[in-house]
């Protein structure tokens, strides 16, 4: 990967130019927001994204909480576990960030010094969107297009590759959607059992949500009730 790296006709480098030549040409304060919106800001937005996710899906309630309830809980741990995996591609990978073999680059983070290839935050927020539309298509589109803006940022900066963020987007996509279903699997009965609690309950379904089913669910069998009556009489 380093041989490539050193190759001026490598279209992954040339495109890194290109991006990180942006940050060149932008006032110093954007320079910073980016910084501030790649590091940490990003990340940030995918868990309160994740939130609300869940306080959307708990207010409504229905048959569907416990499932989806289970797949927003999936989500993060899809994200860690993509992580982990990380470790020993980067390690058997061993290539070094952008700026170590390249003259000229915009680096706007200083301080990193472990090897490029994956891109955790393309890695982590990719598998946060994932597992985010596995819960809610809706808020799943908003994570991946989050995801996308985060993989951006890293080679804005001048930290990572082109190839290292969508290494990263295939890795935790991967991750999050073939290990789903038994994930799923365990999960989801865990939930169930979770929101059959008095008090954990609410977790999975509000107070308010569990009252207008009962609601509805009473309000159907009155007529059945009457007809009965009627019939006997």
């Amino acid at each position: 990967m380093a041989v490539l790296a050193e190759s001026g006709s490598n279209p992954d480098v040339d495109l890194l130019y290109d991006i990180n030549g942006l940050a060149k040409e932008a006032p110093h304060w954007f320079d910073r927001v980016m910084e501030f919106v790649g590091e940490y800001g990003l990340l940030v937005a995918m868990v309160l994204l994740v939130l609300w996710c869940w306080w959307s899906v708990r207010r409504r309630g229905g048959e569907e909480a416990a499932p989806s309830v289970a797949a927003l809980v999936w989500a993060p741990l899809a994200a860690g576990i993509a992580v982990l995996v990380n470790v020993p591609i980067r390690g058997f990978v061993e290539r070094p960030r952008p700026f170590v073999d390249h003259r000229g680059l915009d680096v706007l983070v200083s301080g990193k010094t472990d090897f490029s290839f994956v891109s955790d935050h393309a890695t982590i927020t990719m598998a946060l969107g994932v597992g985010l539309f596995v819960a809610n298509r809706r808020f799943g589109l908003a994570g991946i297009g989050l995801a996308l803006l985060e993989g951006f940022c890293r080679v804005y900066m001048g930290v990572h590759y082109p190839t290292d963020v969508v290494g990263g987007f295939a890795l935790g996509t991967a991750v999050a959607l073939l290990l789903s279903p038994p994930a799923m699997a365990l999960l989801t009965p865990l939930l169930k059992a979770v929101e059959r609690s008095p008090r954990a309950g609410r977790l999975v379904r509000s107070r308010s949500a569990g009252s207008r089913g009962g609601a509805l669910f009473s309000g159907a069998r009155k007529p059945v009730a009457s007809e009965e009556r009627d019939l006997a009489a």
